[in-house]
């Protein structure tokens, strides 16, 4: 297996990025390989290419048909391709990108983490609960950063939830509900069709990383799968829901693959003592606050009413701009991970119940 040369390999235990001088830190762009084209949102390089703290060194493709595809597709092809031994031999290499199919993220990712590299990890964490929990053990003793690629963590209208929720203006949360939907196209039930979990696996998990991070790990999770189309193709559970209990509150996340305009009615709401905070679509957010007293941010000129808000964002959300500014500001030791390990290990063991499995 392909590791890192002994130079590097020597300072395992501290962030390889985070050896750089401290007048270099923000002046010097961080290189950064992506393994794999055969998640859906692979196509994520091109926010690190165009990202001003990103040095994109290529492309890693070890399937011989998805490495033809892939140089035939405008969006890969512009990057050099490199073998997985050369990739990791790149000099000062910071962070690696895992965007193979699921059933490779976790093997990749050990391998980058064995080669003393950052990561941004595309989502879910692989299909193997104890293979993610050896080696985030692996990256937390290596002072490296696993990133999850969970796609609202930096949506503004959820980074405005929770800098109000964290002022207190929501009082107790007692209830939050989620949906994540869409249609999928019969071959691409069959691919997911793979994994036990349902589209719950494959799609869910991103609300659940939203509720995870308001409600913490809950107590019991209870499944409810359901099977929509029986299309003798697949045995895939195309709608489903799980209803997460905690001692003060409830949480109900639902993901379908056939709900037609699935993407308009993705929402995250959340229910306290003090307000009810909604997001609606998710993708393209707009903001419902209703709070039982004026409220503004301390040093801020903007009130929030008592009663009703209705608050537009704009330009639009683009997904993992933040993600990648983020891991940049973790790696050059400018900020803390805000998702340490417990809490990615926490999302993907309810990502397996809320999906009927064990873990």
């Amino acid at each position: 297996m392909p590791t890192r040369r002994t130079a590097l390999a020597a300072a395992a235990s501290i962030a390889p990025a985070m050896l750089l001088p401290a007048a270099e830190k923000k002046s010097k762009k961080l290189k950064y390989v992506q393994i794999g084209t055969g998640h859906p949102h692979a196509s994520k390089i091109g926010v690190y290419d165009s990202s001003d703290d990103w040095d994109v060194i290529g492309i890693v493709e070890e399937d011989p048909e998805a490495l033809a595809k892939a140089k035939q597709n405008d969006t890969y092809k512009k990057f050099k391709f490199l073998t997985l031994e050369e990739a990791l031999n790149t000099p000062d290499l910071a962070a690696v990108g895992v965007e193979t199919p699921i059933r490779d993220l976790l093997k990749y990712t050990e391998i980058a983490i064995d080669a003393g590299l950052h990561c941004h990890l595309d989502k879910p964490a692989g299909n193997s609960m104890p293979d993610y929990r050896r080696i985030m053990k692996k990256a937390d003793a290596g002072n490296l950063v696993v990133q999850m690629g969970y796609m609202y963590r930096f949506n503004p209208a959820v980074q405005l939830f929770h800098r109000m929720r964290d002022a207190g203006w929501l009082g107790e949360i007692f209830e939050t509900h989620a949906v994540m939907s869409k249609v999928l196209p019969m071959a691409s039930r069959e691919e997911i069709d793979e994994f036990s979990g349902g589209i719950m696996f494959e799609l869910g998990c991103h609300i659940i990383d939203l509720t995870i991070g308001v409600l913490g790990k809950p107590e019991n999770i209870t499944a409810f799968p359901r099977r929509v189309i029986d299309s003798g193709k697949d045995t895939l559970q195309d709608n489903m829901l799980a209803v997460f209990e905690y001692p003060k509150a409830t949480a109900t996340i639902r993901s379908t693959c056939v709900e037609v305009d699935g993407f308009a009615r993705r929402h995250f709401a959340a229910c306290g003592t003090g307000g009810t905070c909604h997001i609606q679509p998710l993708d393209r957010p707009s903001m419902i606050v209703s709070l039982d007293q004026e409220r503004k941010f301390e040093g801020e000129d903007r009130i929030f009413k008592k009663g009703k808000n209705e608050i537009k964002f704009d330009p639009p959300y683009s997904r993992y701009v933040g993600d990648a500014a983020d891991l940049a500001q973790i790696i050059r030791g400018e900020k803390e991970n805000s998702f340490p390990s417990s809490h990615d290990l926490a999302v993907q063991e309810a990502v397996f119940r809320a999906s009927g499995g064990t873990i």
